[in-house]
């Protein structure tokens, strides 16, 4: 474990030698200076977890000292030593900034009380940004997978809505990815920073769905001995991701359809209506329309959430993405078994291309992960995956036209895997050097479009 470092500011070498030998049996690890400016010299130069300094230095006092620190290092925790005499002044440093102060003559327990309690904080801190940055690396914009024309318009559209505040239904198939994306909408908005619940419609018994979804008073029925806040108004401040809205039931979806257009709730046995301050985005894999039609679901509901409708295309429609989706899956299921594997051979690469993949972006991760268990070897084989189910005959092309669009493409995705390496690219294709570029001739590309696309990408997403 990496040791939290302290910087501690006195001019009393006594006391500096009492702290850093306190602090350093703690486990810390101390630098100790005697002016207030060396002390901000230090902090130009290295980082510290929490900074210790008297409010009397020979060269400036220590509210200045405060002030400087705070300007090269706004989250600092900056803790005041004073005297007795010295507490007014040691308010004023809280006003200004400093975490806290401690009296002269302090023991060993109050000092090691006060700096827990402002390391907590650091420590908190710390993690929150770690778990964002984690959270933006997983759904920044440029972190989706996807090349495929159709998934760069979508992309497109996501981009746009996103720092709006406008209701979003994400129509799709089932397994096409209509969480992720919800999620992507939301790290991409000036919500990023609240909450993100997501509701499942089908999974929740309609008996309890109004208590689940909007909460319930005290008393408000046999059972209820406590409040209970609902799933919108935990989501106060960010995004209510309400997937299978179809599912819905239609003795609630009045209530709903008031939580998003007047921005407000009613829970269960309460007089009044709280207000909320949610983003609502919906997904279904249903028919609305249909549903209308049919009485099961409400016409006013219906346009409420369809105020930007966003179509997630089945996979078999966005064929492109299917090496570099199944190139990220292996990488995952991979490291997560803590197996060797670079890659798949080309007859794998092609009964993947080939497949029509009817649950989806799900199924395509269910089969790499069950190819990456199963593989012994560094490359992923085609014996690891299932037989290959063709669409509809309507849909089928001749032999000869199928073979030179998955050629084709199998030959961009390589490439722009590699970032247009021809070494790399030959070594995951099978192939000698040779026999690659008379492909690449064959369907008219060139290695530097591969690296001109690339180079793009890094631009943009910079």
């Amino acid at each position: 474990m990496v040791q939290e470092r302290i910087l501690v500011v006195d001019d009393d070498e006594a006391l500096l030698r009492l702290l850093s030998m306190r602090l350093s049996a703690n486990g810390f690890a101390v630098t100790t200076c005697a002016t207030g400016e060396e002390a901000l010299a230090l902090a130009k130069r290295e980082m510290f977890d929490l900074a210790l300094t008297d409010l009397r230095l020979p060269d400036r006092d220590g509210l200045s000292v405060l002030e400087g620190l705070k300007l090269i290092h706004p989250d600092l925790p900056v803790l005041l030593l004073t005297a007795h005499g010295s507490i007014p002044n040691a308010v004023e440093a809280m006003q200004k900034g400093a975490f806290g102060y401690l009296t002269k003559p302090f023991d060993n327990k109050e000092l090691e009380a006060t700096l827990e309690k402002a390391l907590a904080q650091q420590r908190m801190s710390r993690e929150i940004q770690r778990l964002k940055l984690l959270v933006k690396e997983l759904y920044g914009l440029e972190n989706v997978v996807a090349r495929s024309p159709k998934m760069q318009v979508l992309l497109d559209q996501v981009a746009r809505v996103a720092e709006t505040d406008a209701t979003i239904c994400l129509l799709g198939e089932t397994g096409t990815g209509k969480e992720v994306i919800a999620r992507v909408i939301h790290c991409n908005s000036r919500r990023a920073r609240g909450p993100f619940i997501g509701v499942n419609c089908g999974a929740i018994p309609e008996s309890l769905f109004e208590s689940e979804l909007f909460g319930h008073v005290k008393g408000a029925f046999t059972g209820a001995q406590h409040a209970k806040r609902g799933l919108v108004q935990s989501a106060q401040g960010g995004t209510l991701f309400l997937d299978e809205i179809a599912e819905m039931p239609l003795t609630l979806q009045v209530k709903l359809l008031r939580a998003i257009q007047e921005r407000e709730v009613l829970e269960v046995g309460a007089e009044r209506p709280s207000k909320v301050d949610v983003r609502f985005i919906t997904s279904t894999n249903k028919d609305l329309s249909a549903a209308v039609r049919a009485g099961t679901f409400r016409e006013d509901l219906f346009y409420r959430i369809q105020v930007f409708p966003i179509t997630m295309p089945p996979l078999r429609e966005r064929r492109d993405d299917i090496p570099f989706l199944a190139q990220h899956f292996l990488q995952q299921s991979a490291r997560r078994m803590q197996k060797e594997i670079r890659g798949f051979l080309p007859e794998a690469m092609q009964k993947l291309m080939l497949h029509s993949w009817p649950g989806n972006i799900r199924e395509l991760e269910n089969v790499v992960e069950k190819a990456v268990v199963l593989s012994s070897q560094d490359m992923i084989t085609p014996d690891l995956l299932p037989s290959v189910t063709q669409e509809p005959t309507g849909q089928v092309k001749p032999l000869t036209a199928a073979r030179d669009e998955f050629e084709q493409n199998y030959l961009k995705a390589v490439l722009q895997l590699t970032g247009g390496n021809i070494s790399r690219a030959a070594q995951i294709a099978g192939r000698y050097r040779a026999d690659f570029y008379k492909l690449l001739k064959k369907h008219g590309l060139h290695p530097g479009d591969a690296k001109e696309e690339k180079d793009t990408d890094s631009a943009e997403s910079a």
